[in-house]
């Protein structure tokens, strides 16, 4: 089962930069990306990853489940540079 709730922010953090929240959630990311393309109902989803019942919140659920997907989209268009950025730097010796 996935994560509680509790560990989740409604909204991730807005912004044109990487968050250290986006950092800590990019596996949830990766599997709210791979759960809409397979066509998965976002009421599962939630249930599943964020472990909530849509059911005895179903806006707050929805708002959850929205806007991490909105996040998540966001770092396939534009997030992932500054990852590919960090990732050329040199190592510090």
């Amino acid at each position: 089962m996935g994560k509680t709730g509790s560990e989740f922010l409604d909204e991730p953090p807005p912004g044109p930069e990487l968050t250290r929240y986006d950092r800590d959630h990019m596996v949830l990311y990766l599997r709210i990306l791979d759960a809409e393309r397979d066509g998965a109902d976002w009421r599962e989803v939630v249930r599943i990853l964020f472990g909530m019942d849509p059911d005895q919140d179903p806006e707050r659920c929805r708002r959850m489940h929205d806007s991490h997907l909105a996040r998540a989209r966001w770092m396939t268009e534009q997030g992932y540079r500054e990852l590919v950025r960090e990732s050329q730097r040199p190592k510090p010796r």
